[in-house]
């Protein structure tokens, strides 16, 4: 693991690396913001798992999420959202499949089964190398993400609750098997059986998870991919969904609301009536 960046921000460190993964079998970069709370003990920690086109760097950079975690003693983990460097002929011919869009899933098909392990990447492997090498307490840990990676948070959590003890989404994609973007990404990365594709939709997901907790989503109104691509009265049953009037896609709209997401994790991961 090699050390990027470093740079000090309120009163913690945010930190960018990199590592060779055997899950991809590429380099793999992610970045991390430890809070101040995290010189003396151990704390509490949200994955966050970026959208289309996204790397480690945008969260970090764009959703101004580290005031309030550092308040709250919560770091931050940002890994990018797909291989980089396996050389597979066209996969960057597209911003909606490939590279910067690996979807968090395991590919079962030729020529993506090699490299686009991003589910397990998560879920294993940066997990164990985030709790060898950092001050973090195993035992709470949350998960969200924004668009693609809305997606990937509410699939890791649904199907390891025993992992993570919070989940929220913004503007997620809700029914990835019913979306343009997903069935393009699921047919590739899973196969033509749609049958194969429900391990990986959240909306199917949730017809059967063992996560008991609430789950959190916002949604911006004016999302020019509400209707065709995100599809969040999918989950409408089962999260409280929040319709966030006015608002679009973008990191803007993410930064209006992060904050709420950072103390609804703590809340969830803190015993009862220590959270503040």
């Amino acid at each position: 693991m090699k050390s990027l960046n470093r740079t000090k921000c309120f009163g913690g460190n945010l930190e960018f690396f990199e590592h060779a993964s055997e899950q991809t079998g590429t380099p793999m970069r992610f970045a991390v913001f430890l809070p101040p709370q995290s010189q003396s003990q151990k704390v509490p920690a949200l994955f966050w798992l970026s959208g289309l086109t996204c790397t480690e760097e945008n969260f970090m950079q764009k959703a101004g999420a580290q005031r309030a975690a550092a308040e709250l003693g919560l770091a931050l983990i940002a890994p990018d959202t797909s291989p980089r460097g396996a050389s597979i002929p066209g996969e960057s011919e597209s911003w909606d499949f490939g590279l910067g869009a690996g979807f968090y899933v395991n590919a079962t098909q030729a020529p993506w089964s090699k490299h686009y392990r991003m589910y397990d990447y998560v879920l294993v492997e940066l997990r164990e190398l985030i709790l060898k090498n950092f001050p973090i307490d195993s035992a709470r840990l949350g998960i969200s993400g924004h668009s693609m990676g809305g997606h990937g948070a509410l699939v890791l959590g649904l199907r390891n609750p025993e992992v993570f003890k919070s989940i929220s989404a913004f503007a997620p994609i809700a029914a990835p098997s019913q979306c343009p973007w997903g069935q393009k990404a699921l047919k590739a990365y899973l196969g033509e059986n749609p049958a194969d594709w429900k391990n990986y939709d959240a909306s199917e997901l949730l017809k059967t998870t063992k996560f008991k907790g609430e789950i959190l989503v916002d949604q911006g109104t004016e999302d020019k991919f509400l209707k065709e691509q995100l599809m969040p009265e999918k989950l409408e049953s089962r999260v409280k969904l929040r319709m966030q009037s006015g608002y679009d896609h973008s990191y803007y709209f993410v930064s209006s609301f992060i904050e709420d997401h950072l103390r609804f994790h703590h809340r969830a991961m803190m015993p009862t009536g220590f959270a503040k």
